[in-house]
This record gives structure tokens, sequence and C-alpha cells, in this order.
């Protein structure tokens, strides 16, 4: 502080009662407080003449001419005074009055930012309270008074759970307006639309026939959906309770035959489970009563790595070759010859398939239709078989014997990086993003970050070889040579502070031999493996006791082929 300013200050605070200065919490308010009494006419010989009144005269004595408001933190002191002319004052307002509104809505606005600039704090406080009030609009009543109820609807339907229950509680309006909006419906629909668990549950438990239709007879209230979203809540998180406690319902398909040992590959759906076995068949399997609809023979092989869509099974066989299957009649389309050695792996989409095989080359193919597949390119690198491939429309990802991850352009086909880490081979892998994880002979799992090549983290857990490994948002889920399969949470995994004794949620034992392949989703894993086994393991449909509500806790189908 200036000495000038000091020497005011304390001639300031020693002309007004110690009560008002020292109620203060700081100097800042201090100061603060002393700039609202730096008008007030004060000397040190008028201090002298004053120094036996009281305090309160002392604060009259030095307000003679206006009235003053002194903000402090212990509360505003007022000194009494009258304005010297009211009538005056009364014709000059009504004068600006008048001035003020014949200016434009612009002028108005600078004058009134000039006028308030010149005031003091406590003055901006009353012109704040003021002020508040008259700013607060509750647009959600006013909007359907002028018959534009549906915007108010749209305003509230961007609402979550928890501010649509305290709207409803601000007035009868706004209830009503989320009532007739059928705004629960709304916020139901979007979950559904949104997250993939949300339209499972509402397709297996049957509520998804109340969304997604117009108001009609047959649609049921409001209160209707109000009540099933915490139904459905609950449901998640008995779900997400289940996975981590490893709670489930277990179902078993037997499809060992005569010269059969192992299901090598599996993928399914609501409907069906498609299954490679080493038999050199595909058996196709019903989902619901675990029954074998359809077998396709043709491979001389053991069948290896399939995926199917809509329209049609790809396979490929250690018969070298890639097959074409027509999915509902089970007819070959077509029969692709290229590789040298056993086709280990495969994946197709939006008209490109790549193929990797023992031989340690990679074929990429263009696909225009089941009966016209091209080939494009043959990617070379790998120095042992390449076991397992992925891609999107910017990388083609490729794992080997050799330890090595290669990372391809999609478009290009040209090489881009290596990821190395793995101390041995590299059996399975998926890539989704930036984000690429791959299990190994080395008895771990490894993320990568795929644009820097940097490993993120490396899980241990399996005794040997992790064999095949799915991810989604929430979980890794991996199968080893060891029998067992273990969920991991893939959130904690990419947090670099996460412990590594929280990373595994649950390990689960019930394969005999090998885990060979899996696939999962948010209710349920898909698993085969070297005894011969299909199983499914449903965290959706498990009650207290850890049994199937209606079913037994493990269902086996046996089917011997001939």
């Amino acid at each position: 502080m200036e000495p000038e300013m000091e020497d005011k200050t304390l001639e300031l605070m020693c002309s007004v009662p110690r009560s008002l200065w020292l109620g203060c919490s700081s100097v800042a308010e201090s100061l603060c407080a002393l700039r609202c009494l730096q008008s007030i006419p004060s000397t040190r010989a008028h201090n002298q003449n004053t120094s036996g009144m009281d305090s309160q005269n002392l604060v009259d004595d030095l307000s003679p001419k206006k009235n003053t408001v002194l903000k402090l933190s212990n509360g505003p002191v007022v000194g009494s005074r009258k304005r010297p002319s009211e009538g005056n004052y009364e014709k000059e307002k009504e004068h600006c009055i008048t001035l003020f509104d014949q200016w434009s809505e612009a002028d108005q606005v600078e004058f009134v930012e000039r006028l308030i600039s010149r005031m003091c704090h406590y003055q901006h406080g009353h012109i704040n309270s003021y002020l508040k009030p008259m700013l607060q609009r509750d647009f959600i009543t006013a909007l359907p008074a002028q018959g534009l109820d549906h915007i108010a609807e749209n305003i509230l339907s961007f609402l979550d759970a928890r501010s649509l229950c305290s709207a409803e509680l601000v007035c009868k309006e706004w209830q009503r307006v989320i009532s007739e909006g059928m705004l629960w419906k709304k916020l139901i629909e979007r979950m559904v639309r949104t997250d993939p668990l949300w339209k499972g549950l509402s397709e297996r438990h049957q509520w998804e026939k109340y969304l997604f239709k117009n108001r009609t007879a047959e649609v049921p209230p409001n209160s209707y959906y109000h009540s099933l979203y915490p139904k459905i809540i609950q449901d998640i998180e008995t779900i997400e309770a289940n996975w981590r406690c490893g709670r489930h319902n277990l179902q078993r398909i037997q499809c060992r035959s005569e010269n059969s040992k192992g299901v090598y590959c599996l993928q399914y759906d609501d409907d069906k489970i498609i299954s490679g076995l080493r038999d050199n068949s595909i058996k196709i399997w019903d989902k619901q009563s675990l029954e074998c609809l359809k077998i396709l023979t043709g491979h001389t092989g053991s069948v290896l790595c399939l995926q199917y869509d809509e329209r049609v099974i790809v396979t490929g066989s250690s018969d070298s070759t890639v097959r074409v299957w027509e999915v509902t009649t089970g007819e070959v389309l077509n029969t692709l010859i290229h590789h040298n050695e056993a086709v280990l792996h495969l994946r197709f989409a939006n008209g490109l398939m790549v193929t990797c095989s023992k031989d340690r080359s990679i074929a990429v193919w263009d696909m225009a239709s089941p009966t016209d597949i091209s080939l494009r390119r043959v990617l070379v690198g790998h120095r042992a078989a390449v076991n397992v491939v992925d891609f999107d429309d910017k990388y083609i990802v490729s794992a080997s014997g050799d330890r090595t991850i290669k990372v391809w352009s999609t478009s290009t086909c040209e090489f881009v990086r290596t990821l190395n880490g793995h101390k041995r081979g590299i059996a399975c892998l998926q890539y989704r993003d930036r984000l690429v994880v791959s299990g190994s002979s080395d008895n771990t799992i490894r993320l990568w970050d795929i644009e820097c090549g940097a490993c993120l983290r490396v899980l241990e857990g399996h005794e040997e070889l992790v064999r095949c490994i799915r991810f989604d948002n929430k979980r890794i889920v991996s199968g080893a040579y060891d029998g067992k399969i273990k969920v991991w949470d893939l959130q904690a995994a990419l947090d670099p502070r996460a412990p590594a004794s929280t990373l595994c949620l649950r390990t689960l034992v019930e394969h005999s031999g090998r885990v060979f392949r899996l696939q999962f989703d948010e209710f349920q894993i898909i698993s085969s493996s070297h005894d011969d086994t299909i199983l499914i393991w449903d965290f959706l449909n498990v009650s207290t006791n850890g049994q199937s509500e209606g079913r037994s806790p493990s269902r086996t189908y046996t089917y011997i082929s001939r």
C-alpha cells in the first residue's frame, strides 16, 4: 500500500467506531468498507472534538448531508440523512426517465452500464436483488400457454433420469408436460438406441414391443415407463454383479463324434451357434433347444476358423482352402485356393476379406459378391505362421508365432509398424479403435496403442498359452490352454494407477480341455474347447441361489455324428 493511502486509511479508521472496521474479516474487506467512507468529511481535529461522544453520535455527525450505507462484513450501518431538496429530486428523476424513454435500446443499455459502473458495491447488490427475479422465466409453463407444448417437451426430453424425476416435482404444469409428452418412454428409447445392454434387455424381457410406437391404444401410459425405468436399472446392476461374482447359468453342448477331438471355432447370434470342428465339418446349432440343425461338409481338413453374416458363412481349413457357404441352404458358393498351408484365421467386412496362414503370408481379398472374390494383395513380412488377423477401415493387424504384431495400411496394404514385447509366439488378438489386445504362448495378455506402438499394460494370470481373446467397452475375456476363462476389467487395465491384483474380476473353470475359441456379449460367454464341448455361460437368467429360473443350473445336449 502507498504511504499516502496508508495515512488516509489510518485517519479514516480512527474517525469511525472500532466496531465498524474491526468486524471485517480481512484487510481487503476493510479497504472495501473504507472506500465507502472516503466521501465522509473527517479530520483529526474533528475527531478530537468528538472524542467524548459515543459511537452512534459519531456516525450521525459524520453524515450531515446524504443517506449512506456502509457495507461491512458484520452488517450494514446506515446513517440517517435527508436529501437537501426532495422536490428537486423528483423533478430531476422524472426528467431523466423522460429522456431515457426517448433513447434507443442500445443507448439505454450503454447509459445503464455507465451508471452502474459509477455505483458502489452495496448498490450493485441492491440492483442484483432487484433484477434476479425479473430474469427468471418459467418457460416450461409459459410455452404451453402459447400453444407450444411440443417445444417444452423437446427441451425436457434431453434430461437424464435423475433430472427428469426432479422436474416432475417442480409443479403440476411441468408434471403434465412430462406425462403427456411421454418423456419416460422417450428416455428409455434413447437408451435402447445407444446402449447394447439396454437393447438386449428390451429384447429378452419383451418390453421392446412397447417402444418406438406412436400414441395408440396399445401404448401404456407414461406411468408404466416411469415405473419400468428403475426395474431396468436394477436388472443392469444385477447383471454387473453376476459378472463380478461369477454367478451364471451353464448350458453345455456335447458335439463329439467318432473321429473328432475339438471344436476349433464358433460364432453365434440370438438364434443359432455355428461351430467348426476338427472332424472337418461345420455344425449349426439351435441356440434355444441346443439341437444340431445342420451339418456342412466339404472341407478335407479341420475347420480352424469361420465368420458369417446374414448371407454367407466363410470358413478356413487345414486343407489350405477358404470356402464360402450359403447360410440358409448350406450350399457351397465358392472355394478359394491360394494359401500353401493351413488357413489359420480370417475376417471379412464391407467388401473386404483378410486371411492368414501357416505359410507366413496374409492375403487381402475384394469381395464383390459371394461368387466374385478376387485377390488384391499378399502381405509378406512375418517370419513364422500368421495365427490371427483383424482390420478396420484404417489398419490391418496381424500376429504371428515370430512374437510380433504387424500393422498394415488397409487402403494401400503398405507396412506401417511392428509391435514388439511378447516373449513367445502370439496366438490371438482383437483390434478396435486405437486398442489392440493380444494373447501369447508366454501366458500373458498385452494391451497396445496401435498409433504409437506402446504397450499399455501386461495382464498375467493364465498358466498356459492364451489361445483366444475378446473385449468390449467394459471387459476383456480370455481363454487359454489351462482350460480357464478369465474376465478382466478393461477400464482398470487402461488405468496405470490400478493395482495388478484388481484387474482379474473372475476365473471360470468348467472346460476339461484347452479353450480354443470364445465370443461374448453383455449377457453371456459362449466358448469351445478341445474337450469337444460348447459352453454357454448365462449371466442374465440367474436366480439368487445360482440357478436359472425355471431351468436346471446345467443343461447338456449331446450330438453324435456317424
